[in-house]
């Protein structure tokens, strides 16, 4: 229904106004009127001809321009089955601090011996196959005994991306961990009372700046810090240099993996990219080998690191690789050596998606990745 302002008005007026002592003896000037009709309260995204889309029709017209509907519009997504987390391995964590020490028999172990390959201390998993009555001694799958002198890992991040059947129409992250909702962007806004798990999906409408921080709107009047939630921004244009209709898009800003086939986005998920010196190197790149395990190796004693059984690599850019990370708990932050660490059920959804071949785009929105040839010599993990 629509109401002219002239009634309204007119209504409002006869409420209010006191009567008066006495008639007046000169009739007024007749005013003439245009008859201005208010839209009813609703989202007016293209204008109107018959009303005017004021109040809050204005307000519901504006959030529908950022892709946010009153009732909101369901995120539809699809979680990939939780079997492509199982892997045939089961690994060990060698005390860091300690020299790395591989025998060739039980008894060697046992005794300690000196008959032993033996490496600098570092970042070192192995691949176990079984271990002796005890529990403290372990058959690695490459054939040498191992003492327990670490952790052995029994669970592995269960976190897994998302699966599209089409192109979500807004961007969307995940919390990368507990945070607060505030009622507008910026620190000194306040504070809604609602916060965040870690891992909540949202959707995110408008991105604004606020004193060199950026905030991401997840509906009316809910912000939450930008930095805090890893974010998927769908584009189904190929990048520059991409030649087909399928590619991965690694953003180093965000820390999310996007699948891209046929114009669509298929698959996101939250990943773990190379910490400072140790960037990945931004680029237009194609998988040029797969690997179902592979073994990670550093031999510099200052940074020395053995990794036993890597599931689903993905070489793209030298030693650079796409695989999963089992050491890895949490995602969304730059922790590598380079490499493109995803949990074991990404990597393995991932790792089944693509061919020899296939385009990897690596990008920083930022611009503060470096990218002088010179910085990416190397190993990489």
């Amino acid at each position: 229904m629509k109401l002219k302002l002239f009634h309204v008005v007119l209504l409002l007026f006869l409420i209010a106004a006191p009567l008066p002592v006495r008639a007046q003896e000169t009739s007024p000037e007749e005013e003439s009127f245009s008859g201005g009709v208010v839209c009813m309260p609703d989202a007016y995204p293209n204008g109107t001809s018959d009303c005017l889309p004021l109040g809050p029709s204005a307000y519901i017209t504006s959030l529908a321009s950022l892709g946010l509907t009153f009732p909101p519009r369901p995120f539809i997504a699809f979680k990939p089955s939780p079997d492509l987390a199982k892997v045939p391995y089961r690994y060990f964590h060698m005390a860091d601090d300690l020299p790395p020490k591989f025998y060739s028999s039980l008894v060697d172990a046992q005794a300690k011996s000196e008959n032993a390959l033996t490496y600098a201390p570092g970042f070192v998993y192995i691949s176990y196959q079984s271990m002796d009555e005890t529990g403290h001694f372990f058959l690695a799958r490459s054939g040498h005994w191992i003492r327990g002198d670490g952790n052995r890992i029994h669970e592995f991040s269960s976190f897994q991306g998302l699966l599209f059947r089409e192109t979500p129409r807004v961007a969307f992250g995940w919390t990368i961990e507990q945070i607060p909702v505030k009622s507008g962007p910026g620190y000194r806004t306040a504070e809604t009372g609602q916060f965040l798990p870690s891992l909540t999906v949202v959707q995110i409408y408008k991105t604004e700046i606020v004193n060199d921080t950026a905030w991401n709107m997840i509906g009316p009047n809910q912000w939450v810090e930008g930095r805090k939630v890893a974010v998927v921004t769908p584009n189904t244009t190929p990048p520059e240099g991409v030649t087909n209709d399928r590619w991965i898009e690694v953003n180093l800003e965000e820390q999310t993996i996007a699948v891209y086939e046929n114009s669509q986005l298929v698959f996101a998920t939250m990943g773990a990219t190379g910490a400072e010196p140790f960037w990945t190197r931004p680029g237009v790149f194609q998988i040029y080998e797969k690997k179902e395990a592979e073994t990670m190796r550093n031999n510099d004693p200052a940074d020395f690191y053995y990794l036993e059984d890597v599931p689903y690599t993905m070489y793209f850019d030298g030693a650079r690789a796409l695989h999963a990370a089992y050491w890895r708990t949490r995602f969304g932050y730059p922790q590598s050596h380079g490499c493109v660490n995803l949990s074991m059920g990404d990597a393995r959804w991932l790792f089944d998606w693509a061919n020899v071949g296939d385009w990897v785009y690596v990008h920083d929105p930022s611009g503060k990745t470096p990218t002088d040839p010179a910085l990416y010599q190397g190993g990489a993990y």
